[in-house]
């Protein structure tokens, strides 16, 4: 299960960046996101772990995150484990001459035999990821945009 999402920010890729890495304030601008629990001290670094709580398909959802790898002003990897599933979600920041494109790729990797199984039924939820996914972007974009206006 693999699912991409782009926009155009006009924002620079400094700015882009910092929005994205500002976790703890994740639901003040993204309004899917409900709660944020950073678990390690901040400022946050390759390894620091922190629990998102949304609502997904009418239910609320608590994931535990890992910070897999950071590029400022280029790249922030999360991952998570959950159901069998190991989960990988990359932003990725280019400069344009615009500002900035980002691009969201969310993957889910099944790693158990169950969740291998169980793994063509996720397939039917991909529209609706690809929609939150989408809506978490957009909103992003706009709280890049407004920084960026200072």
């Amino acid at each position: 299960m693999k699912a991409t999402v782009d926009t155009e920010v006009a924002a620079p890729p400094e700015t882009v960046y910092a929005t994205a890495i500002d976790i703890a304030r994740w639901p003040d601008f993204i309004t899917g996101i409900e709660r944020i629990e950073l678990l390690d001290d901040v400022p946050v670094r390759v390894g620091t772990r922190f629990r998102e709580t949304r609502m997904m398909f009418g239910r609320r959802a608590t994931e535990e995150m890992t910070i897999a790898a950071l590029d400022p002003p280029h790249r922030l990897v999360l991952t998570a484990e959950n159901h069998g599933t190991r989960y990988v979600a990359t932003h990725d920041i280019v400069a344009t001459p615009g500002g900035s494109r980002l691009t969201l790729t969310f993957e889910g990797v099944p790693v158990t035999v169950a969740a291998k199984l169980l793994s063509v039924i996720g397939m039917l939820f991909m529209g609706a990821v690809k929609r939150k996914l989408q809506e978490d972007l957009a909103q992003l974009k706009t709280e890049a945009e407004r920084r960026a206006r200072g």
